[in-house]
This record gives structure tokens, C-alpha cells and sequence, in this order.
């Protein structure tokens, strides 16, 4: 184990191998954790559920942890298997790939001995992946002092929850709702025609997760409560004939507070925030121009909260450009200063820049054209693989990721695909045995 968390095992050449190339295979240990509304679930102590659907294997209302149980699971059979043809064998279990790719910015050089670096971290068997988007953090902060609720007022939690979420790079293409914007679309009528005042939010919880649930403490007149309670009951319709196709389960809710809380945000910091999140984008900025149906550009407007004293907004912009994904972090930067927060950058990764011409991805081509009798496909996506990292710390590393179709990572709808495992396994067993001499 590294300073960072990263758990590296090497394992000898197989009878006959040593002579072949070094390859370390890579995956993460870490894991979304994500529940549905109602389902209790603590992740550092409960097992997942798991229950097998036709071809699928998913969890009980709660994210699977393929992304990349499924990869690691695959590591492990590698390094316990004693009938496997295979060369010099590296195996890195990354840390914290989901909160931050801490453990990716932490290895170190001289490390790994490898010259070839396979990712388990695909989601669509059948695709080799070639390269990737990059990403940067930016958090943004307002500071407020809560104050003293004056007059008759009734108490009410406002909630746009039911919403499929998903993974905020694979996913940010599907037109998904996102619960904070839609959150806040009903927040600024409710300002503006009601005079309701917001007391706290609770709005998306995982930087790299679509919203899917978000909910807002709020005081509204006692004159105007009627009113305002219809109005609410007008957005579900509202929302759901907007977005019908892609969010079926969208409940927008209201619920009376008796016990209310005693204080809110001042009025000039209720007006910035509420401006700042509905002019926030969120989702896909621009598509690859060489690459066709691959988002370059993106932003996921992700967490909304109050803590105390001060509002955290945090976003996660991804690129396939690293001059793109620093122009789009410099244009929030602008939006939140203009409302009176303070915005940090940080987290940045690059990208990992395809190289159709490497001697791997031409190997890995050949062994699934022989397995299977078909071509694979050969992409990039634009959600963000350490492959970037890895690759800037040691250059000059043929990298290819492949792995199992795995559907909607990052939500509790996640599940993968049982037959697609099998080739997953065939296919990287195969590449293992044909990894020839240096």
C-alpha cells in the first residue's frame, strides 16, 4: 500500500512468460453510494442487496457497485487463478476515484513496472475505450448570517425528488432531469409572486451523481399559503409534461412544517442564490467535433447546501479539452462572483488523448475479432478515467480500457449485464495469454 491508500500486487510471469511484456491492470475500490428516497441504508456498515432481473444483477434501491466492483472482482480472479498464460502481471486498486481521483494524483513514479496499463472501468462490453474527458471542481460559497423571523408565517418543505439521476459524465447526455435546477425553477416563482423566504437547502449529495433528489425549507406569508400551495400543485403537472419521456417518476412535494426553523437567509443573499443556480448550466456544452455522438464539453450542477453560516454550491465540469474545461470553469467563476460568492477551482485532471495507432488497442482488436467473430467498436467518453493521471506520471504507457455493460452508474437504478461479464472475462484472459515479448 502506497502513502495515498493504493493497493498494488504484483504477481510472477505464468510458466513460459517471463520473457513477455509487462501489464498492470487497474481498476478502483471505491464506489457512488446512493439510495432511494425511504430506503435507509448505511454504506459503511450494510451489505449491498443484490437480486438478478432476466440478464441483469442490480441492488435493492441502492447503487450496485459495479462501477468497478465488476473490474476489481476481475483483478482478483487474475491474481488468484493458477491456470492462466500471462506475463509480468502489476495490479493497482485505486482509492477515492469517485471523490476526487486522489488516489491516481498520488502515485508515484518508478512504482509500477509495467508498459502496459489495461483500465477495468468500461461500461459497454463491446466498446474499446481509447481515451477520455478530463475535469476540474468548482466550489462556490456564500456567506450569510440567518436572520430572525418577524410576522405570521407557515413553515413548508418543498422536495422535487424521483428523478433516474445517473452518472454525470455517461449520462449527462440523456436529457435527464436535474432536480436542483428544478428545484429552484419553483423557488424563484415562489420569491417572486409569493414572498416566500428559504430557511435551508438540501439539494444533491455526490459531486459526480445528476441530481436526482433536492429539498428546500422555506417560510411562506400566512396570506399567502393558499396560493402558494397551488401553485406548487400546478408545477407537477407542469414538469412532468416537460419531461415525461425521460422521468416518469418526478414528484414534486410540499409539506407543512409546524416546527419550522427560527431563521433564514437574508433577502439579498436569497435573491443572489436563487439568480446564480437558475442562470448555473448544467449538462452537455458542447458535442466532439471528432468524434461524433461523444460530449466533449459538460457541467453538472450538483450540490446545493446550507451549512450553518454559508450556501455551498458545487460543480463538476468535464472536458475532452483541457483549454475548454478551464474556459467553462472561468465562466462560473464569473457567474457566482457576480452574485457575491466566493468560487474555487480545484480537482483538476486532464484528459486522456486517444492513440489509435498503439500496439495494444491493435492486439485487443485481434483477440475480441477471434472471440467473437465481430469487431469491437473503438471510442472515448466523456466520463473521466484515471487513465489521464496515470499516463502523465508515466509516459510513454500504452493504455486501453475495456469492461461488462453496466447501465446507469451512479444511481440506484445501476445494474449490469451477466452475459456481457463472460466476454469481459474471455476477452481479458485472452489479451493476458497473447501479451507478447518486449
Amino acid at each position: 500500500m502506497d502513502d495515498v491508500g493504493n493497493v498494488i500486487i504484483c504477481k510472477p510471469a505464468s510458466s513460459g512468460k517471463a520473457h513477455c511484456r509487462p501489464l498492470v491492470l487497474q481498476g478502483h475500490m471505491d464506489m457512488v453510494p446512493q439510495a432511494n428516497a425511504g430506503r435507509r441504508h448505511d454504506f459503511t456498515r450494510d451489505p449491498i442487496t443484490t437480486r438478478i432481473e432476466g440478464e441483469w444483477v442490480m441492488a435493492d434501491g441502492t447503487t450496485l457497485g459495479a462501477d468497478n466492483g465488476i473490474g476489481v472482482a476481475a483483478m482478483l480472479a487474475v491474481l488468484e487463478a493458477d491456470d492462466l498464460p500471462h506475463g509480468p502481471l502489476e495490479a493497482l486498486f485505486t482509492c477515492t476515484e469517485e471523490t476526487g481521483m486522489d488516489g491516481a494524483f498520488g502515485l508515484q513514479p518508478g512504482v509500477l513496472q509495467a508498459e502496459i496499463l489495461i483500465n477495468t472501468d468500461s461500461e459497454e462490453e463491446g466498446t474499446l475505450c481509447i481515451g477520455c474527458a478530463g475535469g476540474a471542481n468548482v466550489d462556490s460559497q456564500f456567506l450569510f448570517q440567518g436572520e430572525r423571523l418577524e410576522g405570521d408565517w407557515s413553515g413548508f418543505r418543498l422536495s422535487v425528488t424521483g428523478l433516474k439521476g445517473g452518472h454525470s459524465g455517461v449520462d449527462i447526455h440523456r436529457g435527464r432531469g436535474n432536480a436542483i435546477a428544478l428545484l429552484f425553477r419553483i423557488l424563484q416563482q415562489g420569491a417572486d409572486q409569493h414572498g416566500l423566504r428559504i430557511c435551508a437547502i438540501d439539494a444533491g449529495n455526490m459531486r459526480n451523481a445528476i441530481p436526482r433528489e433536492a429539498f428546500a425549507e422555506l417560510m411562506v406569508p400566512f396570506s399567502q399559503v393558499d396560493a402558494f400551495t397551488d401553485s406548487v400543485t400546478r408545477w407537477q403537472p407542469l414538469l412532468a409534461g416537460e419531461l415525461s419521456e425521460v422521468e416518469p417518476g418526478l414528484i414534486v412535494g410540499l409539506e407543512p412544517r409546524p416546527e419550522a426553523a427560527s431563521t433564514w437567509l437574508g433577502a439579498t443573499t436569497q435573491e443572489h442564490l436563487i439568480h446564480a443556480i437558475r442562470a448555473c448550466p448544467h449538462g452537455v456544452l458542447r458535442m466532439s467535433e471528432r468524434m461524433p455522438d461523444l460530449v466533449e464539453s459538460s457541467n453538472n450542477l450538483a450540490i446545493v447546501q446550507t451549512e450553518e453560516s454559508r450556501i455551498l454550491v458545487r460543480n463538476l465540469v468535464r472536458s475532452s479539452v483541457d483549454t475548454a474545461r478551464d474556459d467553462i470553469c472561468g465562466r462560473l467563476r464569473s457567474l457566482f462572483h457576480l452574485a457575491e460568492a466566493a468560487t474555487e477551482v480545484n480537482g483538476e485532471y486532464p484528459g486522456w488523448q486517444p492513440e489509435p495507432d498503439s500496439k495494444i488497442l491493435a492486439l485487443v482488436q485481434r483477440s475480441y475479432q477471434a472471440l467473437f467473430q465481430k469487431p469491437a467498436e473503438v471510442g472515448a467518453m466523456h466520463a473521466g478515467l484515471e487513465c489521464g493521471i496515470i499516463g502523465a506520471t508515466y509516459p510513454g504507457m500504452e493504455m486501453i480500457s475495456f469492461g461488462p455493460t453496466i447501465r446507469f452508474p451512479h444511481s440506484p437504478d445501476e445494474r449490469v449485464h451477466i452475459p456481457s461479464v463472460k466476454r469481459f472475462w474471455l476477452l481479458l484472459t485472452r489479451v493476458l495469454a497473447e501479451i507478447g515479448e518486449r
